[in-house]
Formats: C-alpha cells, structure tokens, sequence
C-alpha cells in the first residue's frame, strides 16, 4: 500500500517507527537499504536508521499516526512474511517524553532506564511493580508507554515479554539514551 505523501516540505512532520522483531536471532533479516526503500516507497522522505535497523526515521506530511503505522507493518509484513510489530512517534514526542523523567528520583548507580512502547493504552496498574526473577521493575505507565529500571545482571530484555503477556499487548523496548540520542539528532526545527 503506498501513502499518497504530498510532498510539502513546510508541514513535513518527523516521525520514529520502533521496529519489534527483525534482525534478531537471525529471524526477520531486513537488510539497511532494504528497510531504508521500503520506506521511501510507501512515499516517506528523509529516511535513516538509527544504530540498529529497529529505529527508523522519516519524515511524511500525513497526520495520522496509527494509518502511518498500519501501512508500514503491512509493508514490512510483506517483506519478511511474517508479523512485525511498529510503533509510531513524533521525535517531538520523543522530546516530551525525555522532558517528563520519571526516572529522575532513580538511583543512577549500575541501572538502566527503559521506555517499552506499547499497542494499547495502559493506565490501570500498581506501581511500581517487580518483574519476577530479575531485579528490573516498571515504575510508571503513561498511555501507550512503560517505563522501567533494571539494575544490571542481565535485565534489560525482561521489562518486554513481562509487559507483553501482562498488559496482552505488542511492545518494544529501548533503552532512554537511545531516545534522547535520536531526540537529539533529529530534532531539527522541533517537526
């Protein structure tokens, strides 16, 4: 399906697709350029990557992020032939949710801070709640977004499937410099 883009560049909005599930354990492999046209074909501008092939950025002058993110997985269905999950935001979202810190009152020493991005929205939990067997908890909820704090040994890629089988929800996870590393290199002009 290709999004009729009108290509104006003064209302172009800069949005970020988290990717969930390719190019891990050799599953779903979507090389670089692979990924980076199969934007642009859907009618995206200014196409990148970031780090890892799951952090794509581009630019689009349509307004409707669930329809941006429902033809994109349909795209990236097609190529690998199986599901992949995409989740949608603006870099000026990106921005807000760097600004809210909710990590701010967390020990900084040995811990990681996590930002699961959700398919449904999340609002009635207790929190802070531990994720069994690690030392990884989710500390708040907002909406569409988990954020969560692990204190080493491993517990990065706990808070996901927790919150996956919790919430029955698709969900990807990155880590908070990831964020504010494409917040910053993104942000032009705050689109």
């Amino acid at each position: 399906m290709f999004i009729k883009a009108q290509n104006s560049f003064q209302n172009m909005t800069r949005y970020v697709a988290f990717l969930r599930g390719i190019n891990v354990g050799g599953h779903n492999i979507i090389k670089k350029e692979t990924l980076q046209n199969a934007f642009t074909s859907l009618g995206f501008t200014d196409v990148s990557t970031y780090k890892q092939s799951g952090n794509v950025i581009f630019e689009t002058d349509l307004k409707d992020p669930e329809a941006i993110r429902k033809t994109i997985q349909e795209k990236l269905n097609q190529l690998v032939g199986g599901e992949i999950a995409v989740f949608v935001r603006t870099v000026a979202q990106l921005g807000e949710l760097v600004k809210s810190n909710p990590f701010e009152n967390q020990d900084t020493e040995g811990t990681s801070f996590l930002i699961t991005f959700m398919s449904n929205k999340q609002t009635n939990f207790t929190l802070p709640t531990n994720i069994p067997k690690s030392t990884a908890e989710i500390i708040h909820l907002k909406a569409f977004e988990a954020y969560s704090v692990t204190r080493g040994h491993g517990d990065g890629g706990k808070p996901n499937p927790f919150i996956e089988s919790t919430f029955k929800t698709q969900a990807t996870t990155r880590n908070l410099n990831t964020i504010k590393e494409i917040f910053q290199a993104y942000n032009k002009g705050n689109k």
